[in-house]
């Protein structure tokens, strides 16, 4: 009961994250407030939220398994008993043990199955509410440090920016602007915290891991993808893309977000 009651915290309150944010220019400068939209002032529910991600990932996963035929592909024969030798088929003319799961070359005893089900159910209502959820937490200061990343003191949260940073195409140019708000050290701390992955996922296409930085949402992907896709941790998607894994990687709310003026306009129309 008091697991439910932690996860069901207030609403924001304005200290946190309130009801206007400012609104920066390339050159990292206050212009104008905004308003944000209903969406930021849901509240945190850490149940919901972990639920949707793991629903995500499962969603994801690849079933596998052997062939239905892996260790079944001899000629084998059964001795019988009353020979004082172990009841394992074996090849036939041969004493080598063959097809059993104990034997050299035999059958997986209890393979994976490819036919598993690996996809979580999560009611539709239950997902809307986990990204809303998730969209109130990046609001929070506290809980974006929380998460590690770093920031600017007295930058007011989701970075707002203008319509100008979706028409930046040149990498140097992005991380000017982004050094200039006051956000680019988090993306130089997903940098240094990129290594090796442990164990046998190196070898199996997964060999480095880095930690999330800075989502970036746009109205349009025109140029601020090409400039931004290179930068560690990051992800640019637009508002229709946006979903909870994104803004709450791991099932940890509270990401570090950049919105675009008209990508702050686009969730007027979401629901909390």
């Amino acid at each position: 009961m008091a697991e439910k009651e932690h996860a069901r915290e207030a609403r924001p309150k304005p200290g946190h994250g309130g009801a206007s944010v400012n609104i920066y220019t390339m050159k990292g400068e206050k212009s104008r407030t905004v308003d944000l939209p209903e969406v930021f002032s849901s509240p945190l529910r850490q149940d919901l939220i972990r639920r949707d991600v793991l629903a995500i990932r499962a969603g994801r996963r690849q079933p596998y398994g052997p062939n239905e035929r892996a260790g079944m592909r001899h000629s084998v024969e059964w001795w019988g008993k009353g020979r004082g030798a172990s009841r394992v088929t074996r090849l036939k003319g041969q004493s080598r043990g063959a097809q059993a799961p104990c034997t050299v070359g035999g059958r997986p005893a209890n393979p994976p199955r490819p036919e598993r089900v690996w996809e979580k159910k999560i009611n539709h209502k239950e997902r809307l509410g986990a990204r809303a959820s998730a969209l109130g937490a990046c609001v929070r200061a506290d809980l974006v440090a929380r998460r590690g990343h770093r920031f600017k003191e007295g930058l007011t949260l989701p970075v707002v920016l203008e319509d100008d940073f979706e028409k930046v195409d040149a990498t140097r140019d992005v991380i000017e602007v982004l050094q200039k708000v006051g956000v680019y050290d988090d993306i130089a701390r997903a940098w240094r915290g990129k290594h090796v992955r442990a164990g046998v996922g190196k070898i199996r296409g997964r060999r480095f891991r880095s930690p999330r930085s800075v989502l970036i949402v746009v109205s349009r992907k025109d140029g601020v993808e090409k400039g931004a896709r290179n930068l560690a941790g990051v992800d640019i998607v637009t508002p229709r893309q946006l979903n909870t894994e994104l803004l709450a990687p791991g099932g940890d709310p509270g990401r570090l977000s950049v919105f675009t003026e008209s990508a702050i306009e686009e969730l007027r129309r979401w629901r909390s």
